[in-house]
């Protein structure tokens, strides 16, 4: 009979996995005609506007969706309900009947 320690084989390392891979995303940097148009009438219709919830929606980058929402304030189509450094809510501009 063989010794015990023999008969129980090398052990292998682990592998450890590498992680989920995220695809880097490709966003517009440039306002385009048709993308303005479709953000001036999709954003009325939103209750919560922040620069995250225009990224994911039109695929826009962070600094052109941060100049977006100051052109829509400026010209009354939202307004704004936090203003802070790091993070600004927005909502809809609701007309007095």
């Amino acid at each position: 009979m063989a010794p015990a320690a023999s008969t129980g084989g090398k052990k292998q390392k682990k592998k450890w996995s590498k992680g989920k891979v995220k695809d880097k995303a490709k966003h517009e940097v440039v306002l385009e005609k048709t993308v303005a148009e479709k953000l001036n009438k999709d954003v009325q219709s939103y209750r919560l506007i922040t620069v995250s919830t225009l990224v994911d929606r039109h695929k826009i980058n962070g600094s052109l969706a941060r100049a977006v929402l100051n052109d829509l304030e400026e010209r009354g189509v939202i307004k704004k309900v936090v203003g802070h450094n790091t993070l600004n809510i927005y909502t809809r501009a609701v007309t007095a009947e």
